[in-house]
């Protein structure tokens, strides 16, 4: 396996910048994900690295090897597409055979065969190799995919958003395979989604883009407890995190530069109204079997909190609201650290 290095890249298409001067290394066996809405220029810099576009400024190595200049063949990457792109008529075994027969890469039959198996085994259908791609449901599809990239033992593996077309079921159930796979192979993974579930459970590192420039890059633990600003604080946590402006909550040990206060539904907690402090209204309760997301008006402004299910809640009860380990940030939206105050 290798690394993946992006040195100050940037894309122009006309006058859309899709990526801005994005510096980013990937390590040996690293899993990355890099999570952003649509447009931001996730796509692009996957196709960057695989050679599919090339950079207007910057550079790309992969393995220690500058290949910015360099065409796909060259680079030894394998691309996972948002769509299955397999060949209907052929069987699962040719599928995860045609990239092995290639001209470029063509290996005798009896180490296609073994490889093939192989892939087959570790992804659960080895059971499926004589049945067209037509007769397999979505998650085999999906499956047969990417044995098509790890049948070729590529340097780095780039994914488009391979599970976006799958049921929240089938999502799921690839997620902990994928990441499985990537785990017992050591393989490099740059990845690319929307999804923050996704992010947060497959990732070693996660990279937050907007407008094709990296905000912030990290662990999820990270990401999650410490954002950069209030944008990168928002792609995590579900539900968002509450946002909170510094005057509705005076009483907190804000610094001075403090105009917003951000709280994750775990950090509000519910307490007994005093008449001072923090006070709201339930408007009303979702109950989700193991926890409650309880839903408040906090002086007119809409605030979500976790409670226990067992705990006695009703709509229009007024509560008395405490805040844990909040974030603060400035006017223009970064985070300011406690010991700035």
């Amino acid at each position: 396996m290798a690394e993946i290095v992006l040195h100050h890249v940037g894309k122009r298409f006309g006058e859309i910048e899709a990526v801005r001067d994005l510096s980013l290394n990937v390590t040996d066996g690293e899993f990355v994900v890099l999570l952003g809405p649509t447009g931001a220029g996730k796509t692009t810099t996957l196709r960057l690295v695989a050679g599919l576009e090339y950079p207007d400024a910057g550079a790309i190595s992969i393995d220690g090897r500058e290949v910015t200049s360099e065409p796909p063949a060259a680079r030894d990457v394998a691309f996972v597409f948002q769509q299955y792109s397999l060949y209907p008529h052929l069987t699962v075994y040719d599928n995860l055979a045609f990239p092995l027969r290639a001209p470029a890469r063509r290996l005798p039959e009896a180490a296609i065969r073994k490889r093939v198996g192989e892939i087959a085994e570790l992804l659960h259908i080895a059971g499926k190799l004589a049945n067209r791609a037509t007769r397999l449901s979505g998650g085999e599809m999906q499956r047969v995919a990417l044995g098509r990239a790890l049948v070729r033992e590529p340097a780095i593996y780039l994914m488009d958003e391979p599970l976006s077309s799958l049921d929240a079921k089938l999502r799921a159930e690839l997620r902990v395979e994928l990441k499985r796979i990537q785990a017992e192979l050591g393989a490099t993974i740059l990845y690319v989604t929307h999804d923050q579930i996704e992010a947060m459970t497959m990732a070693n590192r996660i990279g937050v883009i907007r407008d094709g420039r990296l905000l912030q890059l990290g662990t999820p633990r990270e990401i999650y407890e410490s954002p950069n600003d209030l944008y990168v604080a928002a792609r995590l946590g579900m539900p968002q995190i509450n946002l909170l402006p510094a005057e509705l909550v005076p009483e907190a040990p804000a610094p001075s530069r403090t105009k917003m206060i951000g709280v994750r539904t775990e950090h509000l907690q519910i307490t007994e109204p005093s008449g001072v402090g923090l006070v709201g209204r339930v408007h009303r309760v979702e109950h989700l079997g193991d926890q409650n997301h309880v839903h408040i008006d906090c002086r007119g402004l809409a605030v979500v909190t976790l409670a226990d299910p067992h705990q006695p809640l009703a709509a229009g009860q007024e509560i008395g609201l405490q805040l844990v380990d909040p974030l603060y940030f400035d006017a223009a939206g970064k985070r300011i650290a406690i010991s700035a105050g």
